[in-house]
């Protein structure tokens, strides 16, 4: 076993530890566990979010175990360096990485959990929200915050930011964090970056206004490629659901 434990954590590493070698028998499952799992458990008053990555494939078990850094490492190491740049995420607290004869297992990514009003998802499904159109502006100039720091979140999709409201306003913290590239990035790309968000038209308008705004570009030109990028992701998106449709025929549709 690796880990790692964040030092405002460190003295509480016995019931961490605990937290994860009991995990299969403890703790309240959180969302739907698709591939991987997510259980909150309770910690002094507050609440411990404990993600559990499925163990890989057996090719992918060599490369996490010699080359590549685990999901779990990269959201943590992610996490904290996203700290450091004043952009919100859930508190980062540990992670743990598991082998077995040299070949990696399983890892799991602690934080703290965020009890959020809102993901970005609900601004996609009830159109009817309160400051629908605020709330979006906002986060598309959190997204333009983000390109400025060169941070560019490669699973920039509907449930991986989460929403809360404050006195003053709307603060956007970051999940789901194992995919990230930091650099500069280039107008496409920065573009591009919006392009899994929704297939929603007017939405799209809504953030290709804003970030016109940001970059002081004609808005109809930032429209016209982020709706050519939005439409391009979502024809491979059905493709690809399509595909394992035909290739995986029995198994029922998820």
């Amino acid at each position: 076993m690796r880990k790692r434990i964040s030092s405002d954590y460190l003295s509480s590493e016995s019931v961490i530890n605990k937290f994860i070698s009991s995990y299969e028998v403890s703790g309240k499952q959180f969302g739907i566990a698709a591939r991987n799992k997510i259980k909150l458990f309770d910690f002094e008053g507050k609440l411990i979010n404990i993600k559990s990555f499925k163990i890989p494939s057996l090719l992918n078990q060599i490369v996490y175990g010699l080359f590549r850094k685990s999901k779990a490492k990269r959201s943590y190491e992610f996490a904290k360096y996203l700290q450091s740049l004043n952009i919100h995420t859930p508190k980062p607290i540990a992670y743990y990485e598991f082998s077995f004869l040299g070949f990696f297992r399983n890892s799991f990514y602690v934080s703290e959990h965020l009890d959020a009003d809102l993901t970005f998802r609900d601004l996609t499904t009830n159109f009817k929200l309160d400051n629908h159109e605020t709330i979006l502006r906002l986060f598309t100039r959190f997204t333009y915050d983000l390109h400025q720091k060169g941070v560019y979140f490669l699973d920039h999709s509907p449930g991986n930011t989460l929403i809360k409201k404050t006195k003053n306003g709307y603060e956007f913290y970051l999940v789901d964090l194992n995919r990230m590239l930091f650099c500069a990035m280039d107008y496409d790309t920065r573009i591009k970056n919006f392009s899994k968000l929704t297939f929603h038209r007017s939405i799209v308008e809504v953030m290709s206004d804003e970030y016109a705004k940001c970059i002081n570009k004609d808005p109809d030109l930032v429209f016209e490629l982020m709706w050519q990028h939005t439409q391009e992701f979502h024809r491979k998106f059905e493709s690809k659901k399509k595909l394992k449709r035909k290739l995986f025929f029995w198994k029922k549709p998820s």
